[in-house]
């Protein structure tokens, strides 16, 4: 591990700063190239390097804007060429990203120790996947020091989880977990991925994949919106070629230290939607080779969909996705797509002006959403029944219990076992009258 001087002795790519506003270096919106963090995660050299003035300056900004709070600095900044910097400034801002920051608590403000809380359901695979963790990086460390990361890398997932049983664990989620690992060490990892689970992921860990699947349907809009001939050539395709890499936040296809940690500063810098407007700008960039590929070779044009850019140097990118989001933002896309999206999902509660910023407010959403996931698969039950068992004569008696079962459900807020099994047996009735 690098020491906090080493880590300030670090250099980015970048071109020279601009100036704007609070004197804040390189302004969102302006075309720069990106930096990495030169330390001994990353093998890759800098192209260009920010002066020892620059550089000094721009983590004074930071370092400011952490003392002050100021999630609107930290936000350009973490935009702004190179990112963060280092990990040391890392700590101190990734909590005040993760919706205006919050306090180490050390077990995540619970008395009884993590050790001691019921196994989580998912453990199991949790382990399997923590055996094939810490693959690309950190670069240089022994067996015995790989076999104590994934030591930590487990206890901070399994602390998660067991303070937080609602939550579902996803493969590829230690992907995103031992990149916080790494960044703010085991003593304050947990508190930040339970954050991050609650508030910025939780739709990716709900018992269904169907809010995670919503993501994704905003990508045919985004794409019609800049490049109607590519959005031709993709439509017949389902956009689920972009969901291993926007469910880990790309953590799972980026092999480069830097360009991962540089790229959730960004990511945790801004609204959720914007991992989704990351994967257009991908998706566009290609646009060329995507309409090379013969009409009758789907399977090639899903691989292809589904592939990172390697090696993935993120500063281009977001400065392009900035961008998308500028001219084509989430309210203005077409096919009403915006709409459709739930307004519990954290597509929209992770906007600056909402007030979801505790554990317990992400612990009250998953719940409700968790109630609005089965009230639409109930509905989508009947429905279904009632189609099957549907008569010429009676259409007008189904809209009509349509109707009233989702009016119900609506009423009651999600799900009541015993009135939903009277209305299952009303169905069945139904469908023999």
């Amino acid at each position: 591990m690098v020491s906090a001087e080493e880590e300030d002795a670090a250099r980015t790519r970048s071109e020279p700063d601009e100036k704007e506003g609070n004197n804040l270096v390189t302004p969102i919106g302006t075309h720069q190239t990106d930096g990495l963090l030169q330390n001994d995660r990353s093998s890759s050299p800098p192209a260009f390097i920010l002066s020892d003035d620059q550089l000094q300056k721009k983590k004074a900004q930071i370092a400011s804007a952490c003392t002050r709070s100021d999630g609107d600095d930290l936000t350009k900044l973490a935009t702004s060429a190179g990112g963060l910097l280092s990990d040391r400034l890392r700590k101190q801002a990734w909590p005040l990203l993760l919706n205006g920051g919050y306090k180490s608590s050390n077990g995540l403000g619970l008395k009884c120790a993590w050790q001691d809380l019921p196994q989580h359901e998912d453990e199991g695979q949790v382990k399997l996947d923590v055996n094939r963790s810490f693959i690309y990086y950190p670069n240089g460390e022994s067996e015995e020091q790989l076999d104590r990361r994934k030591v930590d890398l487990l206890n901070v997932i399994t602390e998660v989880l067991r303070r937080h049983p609602m939550l579902c664990y996803f493969q590829g989620f230690h992907d995103i977990a031992q990149v916080f690992l790494l960044v703010l060490g085991r003593e304050n990892a947990a508190d930040a991925v339970a954050h991050l689970s609650l508030l910025r992921i939780r739709d990716f860990m709900l018992p269904s994949l169907t809010p995670s699947l919503a993501h994704l349907e905003l990508l045919p809009a985004i794409i019609y919106s800049v490049d109607s001939t590519l959005y031709q050539r993709l439509r017949h395709v389902d956009p689920y070629f972009a969901l291993a890499a926007t469910l880990t936040l790309y953590a799972h296809d980026i092999e480069d230290y830097n360009d991962i940690a540089r790229l959730f500063d960004f990511l945790l810098a801004h609204e959720a939607v914007v991992s989704v407007y990351l994967f257009a700008v991908i998706v566009l960039s290609r646009k060329h080779e995507l309409l090379d590929i013969p009409a009758d070779e789907p399977e090639m044009l899903q691989h292809v969909l589904s592939k990172i850019p390697r090696p993935f140097k993120p500063g281009n990118y977001i400065r392009r996705t900035m961008a998308l989001l500028r001219d084509y933002p989430p309210k203005k896309l077409p096919f009403r797509a915006w709409s459709k999206v739930s307004g519990l999902s954290v597509l929209k509660t992770t906007n600056r002006s909402s007030n979801v910023k505790s554990l317990e407010d992400g612990e009250d959403l998953f719940r409700r959403q968790e109630a609005q996931l089965k009230r639409q698969q109930f509905r989508k039950k009947v429905i279904t029944a009632l189609w099957r068992y549907r008569q010429p004569a009676s259409g007008l008696a189904l809209a009509i219990l349509v109707g009233v079962v989702s009016f119900w459900l609506r009423k009651n807020d999600g799900y009541a076992p015993t009135a939903i099994w009277r209305i299952w047996n009303v169905v069945k009735v139904y469908g023999r009258t």
